[in-house]
């Protein structure tokens, strides 16, 4: 993606939405359906006078959530960012919010500028179901042995060619990806697995979440990960943890972070 040439009387507006997308086909604007772009644009336009061409910094599919994507648009408007924040929020539905906004520099692009992303899937570990997670936590009722996943997860750290975790490869020139960090931490009831890469693949963190949950849930040994990325064939992966239970948690636009060491 190449950065578009912008008119110098342009400002650049960063924002940093939150959205539940349980009821969103995605991110990306599409023709005659409700997608988080769209409801977007339209409470920028209804604020600014002009239809804004708003850039994220990943699209998330259906049913995914985000605590902090990240948005920018070029406008004329002169509003304050606090105006931005107040105003969106007065007329945005009430499943998308803007949590920030900033003028930055008009070099600044929310896609092309991010360093790493980090994700949070949610797996609701109990028994039975929770009525409250039904939205936002993949059910799970064997007991997840978090050690276990941390241990297998050690194996994806690293730039390694992660074909294995991606639908219907290849989507992309390459799938060599950085992982900064893989997680998996209880929080009571609920389970959440944590990933920090420099990219990530089609389906790559619902991959990771359903091949980690079989570590987890014993029906796997924790050298098998390492076999499945060795494999670079998604056949030998785990399924693809369902939609509901991924959060885009927060993008990085410092410094890449440094590989974390793996737990003895």
């Amino acid at each position: 993606m190449s950065r578009p040439d912008r008119p110098p009387d342009m400002r650049n507006i960063k924002l940093t939405i939150a959205y539940d997308g349980t009821d969103f086909h995605g991110w990306q604007r599409q023709p005659g359906l409700r997608t988080v772009q769209s409801v977007l644009d339209e409470a920028i336009g209804r604020l600014t006078g002009a239809a804004p061409n708003t850039n994220a910094s990943g699209r998330t599919d259906a049913g995914v959530h985000a605590i902090g994507q990240v948005v920018h648009f070029l406008t004329a408007s002169r509003h304050p960012p606090e105006v931005f924040v107040r105003a969106l929020n007065a007329t945005l539905p009430r499943d998308v919010r803007v949590r920030a906004a900033a003028e930055v520099p008009q070099a600044f692009h929310a896609t092309l500028d991010a360093r790493s992303k980090r994700y949070r899937y949610r797996i609701d570990n109990d028994q039975y179901a929770s009525p409250f997670e039904l939205r936002h936590a993949w059910h799970v009722f064997h007991k997840l042995d978090v050690d276990a996943m941390n241990r297998a997860g050690a194996a994806l750290l690293g730039r390694h060619d992660f074909r294995s975790f991606e639908t219907d490869w290849p989507n992309r020139l390459s799938s060599v990806r950085t992982i900064f960090d893989v997680e998996a931490t209880r929080h009571g009831d609920i389970v959440h697995i944590e990933a920090e890469a420099d990219g990530f693949l089609y389906n790559m963190v619902r991959a990771i979440a359903g091949t980690l949950m079989l570590v987890g849930a014993g029906k796997r040994p924790e050298a098998w990960v390492g076999e499945v990325l060795r494999a670079q064939d998604r056949e030998e992966a785990g399924p693809n943890a369902p939609a509901r239970g991924l959060f885009l948690l927060r993008v990085n636009y410092d410094r890449a972070p440094l590989v974390r060491a793996p737990s003895p």
